[in-house]
This record gives C-alpha cells, sequence and structure tokens, in this order.
C-alpha cells in the first residue's frame, strides 16, 4: 500500500486532506511543526511527527521510519499581506522548506509529489477566467513563493524523474465539521463571520467593478472538494512521467455582495457592508476553469455556495462560546 507523508496536515485544509485519504484507505502520517496547526485536528489513528518541513534529516527520518512512498505538500505560509510586510520569512519557509522536502525525497527515492500551489500565481488577470495555460505574473511575494515552488518542482521532474502533481487552489472555504474549520484570518468568511459576531459591517473594497453588482467575483471552493481532489490527485502522481499543473475551483464565481447575502439569509438577519474605495492588486474577477480536474483527475466540486455558507456559520455557532470575548448571544 502507498504511505503519503502529509505535510501541514495538522492545519485547516491538511486536516480535511488526512480524513479524506483514510477514508479512501490510504496509509496517512502528518508531518508539521504545529506553528499554527493543531494537533488535536490529526485523527487519532494517523502518526503525526513534529517538524518542520525543512529539516532534512527529521524528513528523511520520517520518511525511512514510516516507509512513505509519496508527499502530499501543503506546509507553506499563505498570507499575501503578511509575504508583503514580511518576504524574506515568506521565501525561507516557503521556498527553502520546499528545498530541504526535495533534497529528503531524493535521497530516500520517492518520487511522488502532490504539491500545495495557489490561484495567487497568475496575479491581476486580463480575463475573469483562468486556465492553466493563462499567464502567470503573481502580485504579492506569497505568489512569487508558490510559482517558484512549481519551477522547482519542475525541474526536479525533469532531473530525476519525480512523479508530480500541482494544484492550485482557489479560495477555500467552508469545512467539513465544526472542529476543523478555518480559523485564518484573512479570507473573506472569517472576516465576515467576525464581523457578524461583532454587530459591526463587513468592510467591501470596490463597488464600482464591471461586474454584476459591482463588487469583485471570486470562486469559492468548498474545503472538503479540496481535499477530495487531493485523494484523485495521488492516483494521477502514480501515472509515469507525471508532471501536471491543475486548477481546483468550482469554474462558478461569486461577488462579495452575493456571499454576504447568503450570509444574511443563513443567519435570518441582515449583514450591514460599508462598501470603500477599490484595494490595489485585486482583480474585478478571477475563476477557474476547471475542465483539467474534470478531466485529468475525474474530479468535480460537489458543495456550492449555500453548503460552503453553510458549514462556516454552523462552525462558528458552535465555537463562539469557546473563543475570548466571543459569547453565543452575540450572534
Amino acid at each position: 500500500m502507498t504511505g503519503w507523508l502529509l505535510t501541514g496536515g495538522a492545519g485547516y485544509i491538511g486536516s480535511h486532506v488526512a480524513r479524506s485519504l483514510l477514508r479512501a484507505g490510504q496509509r496517512v502520517v502528518v508531518l508539521d511543526d504545529l506553528s499554527t496547526g493543531e494537533s488535536a485536528r490529526v485523527p487519532a489513528e494517523v502518526p503525526l511527527v513534529v517538524a518542520h518541513v525543512g529539516d532534512e534529516k527529521r524528513v528523511r527520518a520520517a520518511l525511512q521510519d514510516h516507509e512513505i512512498t509519496g508527499v502530499i505538500h501543503l506546509a507553506a505560509k499563505k498570507a499575501v499581506e503578511e509575504s508583503v510586510a514580511d518576504p524574506v520569512h515568506y521565501y525561507r519557509q516557503n521556498v527553502s522548506g520546499l528545498v530541504g522536502l526535495l533534497a529528503a525525497m531524493a535521497a530516500e527515492g520517492v518520487d511522488r509529489l502532490v504539491l500545495s500551489s495557489s490561484a495567487a500565481v497568475y496575479g491581476t488577470t486580463m480575463s475573469a477566467t483562468v486556465d492553466e495555460r493563462s499567464p502567470t505574473v503573481p502580485d504579492s511575494p506569497y505568489g512569487r513563493t508558490k510559482l517558484i515552488g512549481e519551477w522547482l518542482v519542475r525541474d526536479v521532474v525533469r532531473a530525476r524523474g519525480l512523479r508530480a502533481v500541482n494544484l492550485r487552489y482557489f479560495n477555500v472555504v467552508g469545512c467539513a465539521e465544526p472542529t476543523l474549520a478555518d480559523p485564518g484570518g484573512a479570507n473573506l468568511f472569517p472576516i465576515v463571520l467576525r464581523r457578524m459576531a461583532a454587530q459591526a459591517p463587513v468592510t467591501v473594497f470596490g463597488g464600482d467593478y464591471d461586474t454584476p453588482d459591482g463588487t469583485c467575483v471570486r470562486d469559492y471552493i468548498h474545503v472538503q472538494d479540496l481535499a477530495d481532489a487531493h485523494v484523485a490527485a495521488t492516483t494521477l502522481a502514480a501515472r509515469p512521467a507525471c508532471d501536471e499543473v491543475v486548477n481546483i475551483g468550482t469554474g462558478r464565481g461569486y461577488t462579495v455582495l452575493e456571499v454576504l447575502d447568503e450570509f444574511a439569509r443563513v443567519a435570518g438577519r441582515p449583514v450591514p457592508r460599508l462598501i470603500v474605495g477599490r484595494r490595489a492588486g485585486d482583480p474585478p474577477a478571477m475563476i477557474a476553469d476547471a475542465s483539467k480536474a474534470a478531466r485529468m483527475l475525474g474530479w468535480r466540486p460537489r458543495f456550492d455556495l449555500a453548503d460552503m455558507v453553510g458549514s462556516a456559520w454552523h462552525a462558528a455557532r458552535c465555537t463562539a462560546g469557546h473563543r475570548p470575548g466571543t459569547e453565543p448571544g452575540q450572534w
């Protein structure tokens, strides 16, 4: 049986991927330094190795001890604004960490890789819908680290026959269960939930775009759909001479106001919003052409916006009383 080392498996996305792999009958080992992940998110039956992905010695030991034959690499820093403020930290974590991981894999003869990439590699696009051949001109250090990671993996594929699938995530939201909800602060859904809890308006950047209601359009994907895409990618990575880049999105865009209206519907009360000027670097629309994912992975998303918002709202309600300064009555 193939054994997969899942880096970053104690995080928001990683914890969902771990469970999807288990349901698919895969053997999984999580490697996470717990800088942002939580050990409680790792399923009890999954071994947890507490180490940084760039620690080549520790990674090699994990690959040996658990007889690993493939790696799913999620461990990385991911906040755009933070990457602008501290680019050296992002290059050290996201690029140097991947260098250490690939060196460890080469030393141990592990030749299958599923890489977490991002739609941020596209940057500000000229077209609302992007496919894998669209220009890649990232706007942030975060996006550039992801693109460099793709280049690095492609070079290793050519040099030593690594089999790799790079998954370009679009906007990941929702959760499969409340304990696995997104704790992050920079994404739209957590921001909306925090503002709702504080009974404060949600700031919307730009109301004059050439979109149905003037606000930005984005392709949101339920984290469970994304996790299932990773399972499909492990099968693709088993093919000889595999070197693929695949968008993971729904192919359907929603405006910011559509998202806020769905939160209002689920909550049963209005969600106040404050529309301000445009934010630099925000493209009017970005939607995945997900046809390659359907063709190469045999994968299609199952969840729509109502599912995504509903799962996030339910998780927030379930955990509100456990967050300092947030009481259930505020919801």
